[in-house]
């Protein structure tokens, strides 16, 4: 029949007397032989840090010399956020557990070297340097040599930078021109470069102005057509091959209506503003209307007054 084998740990629970108290804690103490870390009761009993921080400098005394610590190496073992993390190396900082300074290397490039401390208070200068362990005796003494160096990691070679490339400066860019005005404005031509740009939206949806967009194009659209061009010769070329989708409307038809102007027509000295119509008037004499400028007598009334003269 097989016995039953109890391993250590078992043994060592079941002779653990009771607690006395039923809150408080037993310990289960078993010496470690291998990869283990001496940590002193002042950091892990602080009042003044938080867990976070505590297991924090735990782990960070652990680890070998060289290895990286960074906010987001830190981030990528433990559940805790890049926040929580870089916190927690700042309260270590401020109760001298850790110390960061940052340094630039013959590259240009910027690191960071940090140092841990088992023993807070204590500067790097104060810690005294490591010495090797004596040689160990042989059956015939040798000369003594030299103490063993210890291996130190390879590190990489530090990447040169890329060079830094500086664009050419280059000239300002040109204000863009201002809108075209008519020579000779008149309140009629104005009423009918409005109409026209309110208009477009009638058969092209995408050119819907608002009424401080046509205040501000009426200028424009009035000099094409006191420069005798037809109104649906203006409406073609502001609805012509619009881009999809189009974002800004009032742009693109100050652009057109700028960049696109015609010029005046060959024998024109002056622009020719638009012709309005003569208004009608009642003749004085027979009450007949008439066309003209001013109040007055028709053409028959005035040649019976000059006959009868």
């Amino acid at each position: 029949m097989d016995t039953q084998q109890i391993s250590a740990l078992a043994h060592a629970m079941a002779e653990v007397p009771g607690p006395p108290h039923p809150s408080g804690v037993t310990h289960v103490v078993i010496p470690h032989t291998r990869l283990f870390t001496v940590i002193g009761n002042h950091l892990a009993q602080h009042r003044g840090l938080s867990l976070v921080a505590i297991g924090l400098s735990v782990h960070i005394q652990s680890l070998p010399s060289g290895a990286r610590i960074g906010i987001k190496v830190l981030a990528t073992r433990f559940p805790e956020s890049e926040t929580r993390i870089a916190s927690a190396l700042r309260e270590l900082e401020r109760h001298g557990y850790l110390q960061r300074t940052r340094s630039r290397l013959p590259s240009g490039r910027i690191v960071t070297r940090t140092v841990s401390f088992n023993q807070p208070g204590v500067s790097p200068q104060q810690v005294p340097a490591a010495t090797a362990p004596p040689p160990r005796a042989a059956p015939v003494p040798p000369p003594p040599g030299p103490a063993p160096v210890p291996d130190q990691p390879r590190l990489a070679p530090e990447p040169t930078p890329p060079p830094v490339l500086v664009p050419a400066p280059t000239a300002p860019k040109p204000p863009p021109p201002p809108l075209p005005r008519p020579a000779a404005p008149t309140p009629e031509l104005h009423s009918a470069a409005a109409a026209l740009l309110a208009g477009l939206r009638r058969d092209t949806p995408q050119l819907v102005l608002s009424s401080s967009d046509i205040e501000q194009l009426a200028p424009a659209v009035a000099t094409w057509l006191e420069r005798d061009t037809p109104p649906d010769t203006v409406r073609r070329t502001l609805t012509a091959d619009l881009p999809h989708p189009l974002k800004h409307p009032a742009k693109l038809l100050k652009h057109r209506l700028t960049a696109l102007l015609p010029p005046p027509l060959p024998g024109a000295s002056v622009f020719t503003p638009v012709r309005r119509p003569v208004p009608l008037q009642n003749c004085d004499g027979c009450d007949r209307a008439f066309r003209a400028t001013e109040p007055g007598h028709c053409r028959d009334c005035r040649i019976d007054l000059r006959e009868a003269a």
